[in-house]
C-alpha cells in the first residue's frame, strides 16, 4: 500500500485528506510509475471547489513525474527505470500510480524531476498560448495579468525572447520586480493603479494586440478595454470566478474585437501535437530560454496548505509537492 491525497466532497482545502491506497497494476497500455515529484496548478483548486467537476470519491492533481516502475501490455517506448512526466489525468497527488502511457513523455536529459513537475503543464500551456493561439510576433504589445505566477513568469521569459513588449499585472512591488526581472517590460500593479488608463498611457493611446487573461471575473472588462481593434482576448483561467454572460455585440462596440477561450488538451489532442508541444517547452529549456522558478515546495501530505497559499495569492512562481 501507499499513500495518496483523495478528495470524497468539494469544498475548501480541508477536504483534501491523506489516506492509504492500492495503485494496482498497469493494465494495457498502462505505466506504473512512481512519482517524486508533482505540480500544484490552479486547475487544481478549480477541481476541488467543484468549477471544473472530477469524478469523487478519487485523486486530484494534474502533473508529475517519477520513474517507471512497470509497464502494461501493449506498451512500447517506456521501460522500467525511464525517467518520465505526464500533464493531464487527474489524480497526481499520489506516491504511487498507474497512468496511461499514451500521456507519459521521456525526461530529455538536463530536465530535472522536479524541474518536469513544475514547468511541464504551465510550460506548454505558455507553450500553445504564445505559439499557437495567437502567435505572437516580435514587436507586438502585450498585456499578460498575473505575470508573476507559474504561468506568467514563463510567459514573460519566452515573449522576451520573441521580442515582444509586455505589460504585466501584479499585486505587489516585490512581484513587480520578479516580473521585471524574467522579462516583463512593464509593470501595472493593479491594486493601486487603473490598468486600463496605464495601458493606454504605455502605448500610446493604441492599446494592446492580445491579453492573456488567467483571472477570469474581475479582469473581463479591464481586459476587452486595452485591446486595440481586432485585438485578442485570450481567457485562460478563472482564478477571481468564471467570466460572467456577456453580449456578443460587446466585442464588435470595443473595436471588432477576438476572444477564445483554450484549453490546453485542445491543443494537444493527438500524441504527435503533444510531443511538438513538449519538445519545444524542453527545447527551450534546454537553451536558456525559459528558467523555472520553483518557489514552494510542500510534503506531499501537506497538500491542503499548499492550496491555502496558492488561493491567497501569495505565491510566486511555482509550487511543487514532493513525496
Amino acid at each position: 500500500m501507499t499513500k495518496a491525497i483523495r478528495i470524497k466532497e468539494t469544498g475548501a482545502a480541508d477536504v483534501l485528506s491523506w489516506e492509504e491506497v492500492d495503485p494496482g497494476q498497469p493494465g494495457e497500455n498502462e505505466v506504473l510509475v512512481r512519482q517524486t515529484a508533482i505540480g500544484v496548478n490552479f486547475i487544481d483548486i478549480y477541481h476541488r471547489i467543484g468549477l471544473y467537476p472530477i469524478a469523487m470519491p478519487g485523486g486530484i492533481g494534474s502533473e508529475a513525474a517519477g520513474v517507471v516502475e512497470a509497464v502494461g501490455p501493449g506498451v512500447t517506448g517506456f521501460a522500467a527505470g525511464d525517467k518520465v512526466a505526464y500533464a493531464g489525468p487527474v489524480g497526481a497527488y499520489a506516491e504511487v500510480r498507474v497512468v496511461p502511457a499514451k500521456v507519459l513523455l521521456k525526461l530529455p536529459e538536463g530536465v530535472s524531476d522536479q524541474v518536469a513537475a513544475a514547468v511541464l503543464l504551465k510550460g506548454m500551456t505558455a507553450e500553445f498560448l504564445l505559439h499557437r493561439c495567437y502567435a505572437v510576433k516580435p514587436g507586438d504589445t502585450v498585456l499578460v495579468h498575473a505575470a508573476a505566477g507559474g504561468v506568467g513568469l514563463l510567459m514573460c521569459q519566452w515573449l522576451r525572447h520573441i521580442g515582444a513588449v509586455t505589460i504585466g499585472t501584479v499585486s505587489s512591488a516585490e512581484k513587480a520586480d520578479l516580473a521585471k526581472q524574467n522579462g516583463c517590460t512593464h509593470t501595472i500593479n493593479y491594486k493601486t493603479e487603473d490598468v486600463v488608463k496605464r495601458v493606454r498611457e504605455l502605448t500610446n493611446g493604441a492599446g494592446v494586440a492580445v491579453v492573456y487573461d488567467s483571472v477570469g471575473k474581475d479582469t473581463w472588462d479591464i481586459s476587452l478595454d486595452c485591446l486595440k481593434p481586432r485585438g485578442m482576448m485570450v481567457s485562460f483561467g478563472n482564478t477571481t470566478g468564471a467570466v460572467p454572460p456577456f453580449s456578443v455585440g460587446t466585442l464588435a462596440a470595443k473595436g471588432s474585437l477576438f476572444v477564445t477561450r483554450p484549453v490546453l488538451g485542445a491543443y494537444t489532442a493527438t500524441r504527435a501535437e503533444l510531443e511538438e508541444v513538449s519538445s519545444h517547452l524542453f527545447q527551450a529549456i534546454a537553451d536558456g530560454i525559459l528558467t523555472p522558478k520553483i518557489q514552494q515546495v510542500f510534503p506531499l501530505k501537506d497538500a491542503a496548505e499548499a492550496h491555502r497559499q496558492l488561493e491567497s495569492g501569495k505565491t510566486v512562481g511555482s509550487t511543487i509537492l514532493v513525496p
